[in-house]
């Protein structure tokens, strides 16, 4: 599938790093190093945008390095581009860490994944099947 992309940053396009990717890296695009402070939260801009079709959406997801090593991800996890969206692509970073963290221009901050989606269309109904779970929720399927 191709999918049109503008880019506005000097950085290459996303791309798979392996045939078994599911994601491809963001890149901020930033005209100069910012810091994000313990708990603070900022919208790191990419230089991209991109022309989905109908039926897909783009999900920018946290980079587990990132996360794992320095306590920064992705705030809306997954965060949803629509198809009609023809916006730049900002990521919402939040730093989760105890320390500083600064954001440099070209740092791989996130990844994109796209995916095929359904629409639903809602059945109004006065009851519902019964299942063995019925309105058990979190945790309710066992503690192991």
């Amino acid at each position: 599938m191709k999918i049109k992309i503008i880019n506005k940053s000097e950085h290459p396009l996303p791309s798979y790093e392996t045939i078994y990717s599911a994601g491809m890296d963001l890149r901020a695009n930033v005209p100069g190093p910012s810091t994000l402070k313990p708990l603070q939260r900022a919208i790191v801009k990419t230089g991209l945008f991109i022309e989905l079709p109908i039926g897909f959406e783009a999900q920018v997801r946290p980079r587990s390095g990132l996360a794992a090593k320095k306590g920064v991800t992705v705030l809306n996890a997954p965060g949803t581009i629509d198809a009609d969206y023809r916006g730049e692509i900002g990521v919402i970073l939040v730093n989760l860490s105890n320390e500083d963290f600064t954001i440099e221009n070209g740092e791989r901050i996130a990844q994109l994944v796209i995916a095929k989606h359904e629409r639903a269309a809602w059945e109004e109904v006065d009851e519902l099947d019964e299942t063995s779970r019925g309105a058990g929720g979190f945790g309710s399927t066992g503690t192991k």
